[in-house]
This record gives C-alpha cells, structure tokens and sequence, in this order.
C-alpha cells in the first residue's frame, strides 16, 4: 500500500437507508474504530454492538426543529475539512479540542421516492436533504484526507479496508469523491427539476437585462439541470463497435425507458430506439385503436382497426417485406387472434399497454427471441433533446396539437370538399405523416397506411416511392389510385404532386407556404383532385 493511504480510526456515519449497516459495524467493532452517528442511524449501529457516539455529544446541541438541524455545526464540519496534510490545520483541530473524521458514510432522504409516491409539497420539500449533502460535499472536497462513501454497495470494501487498517490512498478517495459529487448533483437536479415545475417565475419579479421574456422562458430555462440514473448496460451501440447503456430518468418511472419485458431475449440500444418509434406513433391516434410497424425508425405500417388485431392485418399489409425483423406497438392489449397473427411474422419486438393472459402465454411459447414489453402508461413527454459535439438541441415534442392540425381550420383550395370516408383518411394521413422521417409523403385508404415514402433528400423521390411501394408491395395493385395523400412540409414545385395525381390519388393534405403554392394548386385543380393546406408541418429528422 503506498504512504498516502489514511486508515480508518474516526467515522461518521449518518444513513436514511440503513441496509448494509450490519457489515460496517462488524468491522467497526473488530477495528475499534471511533463512530460518530445521527439518530436512528446510531441506534441501529447500536444494536449491532458498535459503541456509538451522538453527533448531538460531540456538538453540545440536541437535534431540533424536527431533526432538520443535526450536523449543521462547525464541531463536525470542521473535522470533515480538516486537511491533514496542514500543519496549520492540524494545529487549529487541536486549539478547538475537535477530533477529525477518516470515514463519512451518508446517504440521503428519498427526495425522488417521496415525489412519485404521490406525496403532497411538503411531504416532499421534508425529504430535501440538507445536512446530508453538506457533509459529504465537504468530504469529497477535502479527498486529501477523509474517504467518503454514500452507495451501500461500497459497504463490503469499506468493511475490508477497515477491518484491515489499510484504509484508502489517495487515488481511491478521490474516486470515491468524484462518485460522490455525481450523486449530491444528481440528487439537486431531480430537485429542480420538480420545483422548476411548481414554482414559477412571478410577474413580481422583473426581467433581468438581455434575458428571454418569451412565453418559452420557462421550457428553456438559462440552465439546464437533469438527472438519468443507469438501468444497466447494453451489449452494444448502434453498431457491435460501439458501446451503449440505457439511463432513466428518475421522476418519470413509467415512460418508456422504464418498459416491463415479459419475454424474448434482453434488448438492444436499436430495439430501443424502434420500439420508442413505435410506441410514439401508436398514441397520436388515441382513443382510437392503433397498430404501427416500424423498422429502422420508420413506420412500414400504421392503422387503425375496430380491434387491435384488424389493425394489426391492416398495418402488416401495406409493406409486409420491411415488416419483416420489425418492431409492433399497439395502444390497446394485445388479444389471442392480434397474437395469432403475430406468430409467422418474424418480429424483434412488440410493445403494448398489455396483453390478455392468453395472448402472452401463447407468445412466449411460440415466439421464445420475441422480445414482450410492456408499458404502463402513453408517452408524455413535452421536451426532447439531442446531443451535438459540445452541446445539446431541446425542443418542445412535436405533438398533433397544433392550429393546423384540427381538420375545421384547414383551407380546402382545390376540387370538391372531401366526403366524410375521404376526410377520415385525410385525417388518418395527417397524424400518420408526423411519424414518417423526412421528406414523407404518405398514401392512405381505410384507416391505413398503403404506401410509404421516407427519407429522401427532395419530395420528387418521397412520391415516387410512396407511389412505387403502394403499387408493389402487396398482391393487390395500383393501391395508390384512390388513396389519399398527406405530405409532411409543402411542395416546392408541381412535380411531386402531379406524380400523385396521375398515380390516382384523390385527395392530398400538405401545410402550403411555398412561393409556388399557386402552381402546385393549380396541378391540383387541373385533376379535380381534392387539396386541403392545413398551415402546419411536421418534419422528422
């Protein structure tokens, strides 16, 4: 062991969750190492023959204001800072008569918890930990001397190392401090962002000089403060040469990160990025029944059905070449016959709110790699956020809920108003197009997908193959004539709808805006073909 390690004699030791203890104190008891404590931390070290010494002892001052006051006193924070490496400050300790600390063992009040059990404020603001982060802050600065440890699993090392006065070098106590400034900050983000929520910025309060007074100042704040705890590590990233983990975020417990697997082998980071896809598309159709089909971040079918399993045979129909290795989302249980027909299709994932005790039975028996989540709850999320070298892009979610989405404020400009069975597949066209990456274009017919066309670099080739896949995908032809046509931005030119409109499609819905709407209209009008503007976009990139 190299000259900087520093042996264990004093401890403190103040813990909200006490699993573990037991461990500690044994090697507390062998080593007869000195241990200060806190209430019912001391009393459960008590119990396991460790002669324990109130913080409130060595203070002079008992507990108050409902044990909100305990540590906060310099006879314990100054044996915290102490650095022993100081003459100076070796001096000062013993001018004060205060003992230092080798070992502070904290873990904190279960802020996180208590929010998601439904707590009302101030259960909540209660478990806002004070005294705990500031000793261990104080630990990790002064790492030159005192190892500080707030994860119960380092309860077992910490034993040995007590147990056999080897303690730790400086190197391990700067690990452990770093582990432990990573905690305290993850725990004031999580605060933050729950008061963030609840507590505003007044009208009293004025606006700061150069500082945004846009109705979004307060989705954007000027720092941004989060916190995602790992889930466990995945096998790889996008590519086997890459390395990957899954992170939840930990005031949302039931949004998709946090999915139940009921079958099938474990995920993977695609399987992930696809099902979330998926799963997402399902629900901008809510209440209806949906069923999507997505591969490679893309839909290769969406529909709706009266039951989830006619949704299902609607969606697979529109590409069942893509389908398959895809990944299914339904936003209702999946039922024995939705199950049936999953059963020769070769699936990576299938995601719903849940499934009849049948259905997932039936799965797990004959589709033993099929990968069954579960999901407790629709997304609902408001914020997204992408990473960039050296920073990060946050935008509000796009959501189907804006001016132009509602259908009564679109602007029919060519042909005759649509009848209520081409309106509804307008309206089908529309949310579905929102999922599909950029440039779409998405051909409808009955509640359906029937051809798709995603990704490409200009809307000519987005028609082209929504067009082509329409009409060769599935044993019936020409599927795009009498579809209907939505595409996710405007049409710079006439070109693209005109390929829609010789392919047969009778209705289109497109947001408008070009400097050339009058030519792409008049396209439109010289086919009789239905258009509608609906002032609204939803790019995917």
């Amino acid at each position: 062991m190299t000259t900087d390690s520093r042996p264990i004699r004093r401890a403190l030791v103040s813990v909200y969750h006490k699993d573990g203890l037991d461990v500690l104190a044994k090697a507390f008891v062998s080593a007869s190492v000195e241990v200060v404590s806190t209430g019912s931390t001391a009393k459960a070290l008590a119990s396991f023959g460790v002669n324990v010494t109130e913080v409130s002892e060595v203070t002079g001052f008992p507990e108050s204001l409902d044990g909100r006051v305990k540590t906060l006193d310099p006879h314990i924070h100054a044996g915290i800072l102490a650095d022993m490496t100081n003459p100076g400050h070796i001096s000062q300790l013993r001018g004060l008569n205060i003992k230092p600390f080798d070992l502070v063992v904290v873990n904190l009040y279960p802020f996180a918890d208590t929010v998601l059990s439904g707590a009302d404020e101030p259960d909540c603001i209660e478990k806002i930990d004070i005294g705990g982060p500031a000793m261990i802050r104080a630990a990790a600065k002064n790492s030159a001397s005192v190892a500080v440890v707030t994860n119960p699993r380092d309860y077992a090392l910490v034993a040995r190392r007590v147990a056999d006065g080897t303690g730790f070098t400086l190197e391990e106590r700067r690990w452990l401090a770093s582990e432990a400034f990573s905690m305290t900050a993850s725990y004031d983000a999580s605060i933050i962002e729950w008061t963030s929520a609840r507590w505003t910025r007044p009208d009293s309060i004025e606006d700061t000089p150069n500082e945004s007074t846009s109705d979004d100042a307060e989705d954007f704040p000027r720092l941004l403060t989060r916190t995602w705890r790992k889930s466990h590590e995945l096998r790889y990233g996008e590519n086997p040469h890459q390395s990957a983990a899954l992170y939840h975020d930990t005031l949302n417990p039931k949004g998709f990160a946090e999915a139940e697997q009921l079958g099938g082998k474990p995920m993977s980071y695609n399987n992930y990025v696809d099902a979330d896809a998926a799963w997402r598309a399902v629900w901008d159709f809510a209440p209806s029944i949906a069923v999507a089909v997505v591969k490679h971040n893309n839909p290769c079918g969406l529909a709706l059905g009266a039951n989830v399993a006619e949704a299902h045979r609607k969606a697979h129909a529109c590409d069942p070449l893509s389908a398959y290795g895809g990944v299914i989302a339904a936003n209702a249980p999946v039922t024995m016959e939705m199950a049936e027909g999953v059963r020769p299709i070769f699936t990576e994932v299938i995601v719903a709110p849940d499934y009849d005790p049948d259905a997932l039975a039936y799965l797990r028996q004959h589709k033993k790699n099929l990968r069954i989540l579960r999901v407790a709850e629709p997304p609902h999320s408001t914020r997204q956020i992408r990473a960039i070298d050296g920073g990060i892009l946050v935008q509000s979610t796009d959501l189907i809920d804006a001016p132009g989405d509602d259908p009564n404020s679109w602007t029919l400009v060519s042909g005759n108003p649509a009848d209520d069975s081409t309106m509804n597949d307008l309206v089908f066209a529309w949310r579905a197009i929102r999922c599909v990456k950029s440039n779409a274009i998405l051909l409808a017919h009955d509640q359906a997908t029937v051809g798709i066309g995603m990704g490409q670099v200009n809307r000519v080739d987005s028609c082209n193959l929504a067009v082509e896949r329409a009409n060769t995908l599935a044993k019936e032809e020409n599927r795009a004539n009498g579809s209907v046509a939505a595409s996710d931005a405007f049409f710079p030119f006439a070109d693209g709808p005109q390929i829609l409109v010789d392919a047969g499609v009778s209705a289109i819905v497109q947001p408008g805006g070009s400097i050339r709407d009058a030519e792409v209209i008049e396209a439109a009008k010289s086919q009789n073909v239905t258009m509608y503007l609906t002032g609204t976009r939803h790019f995917f990139h």
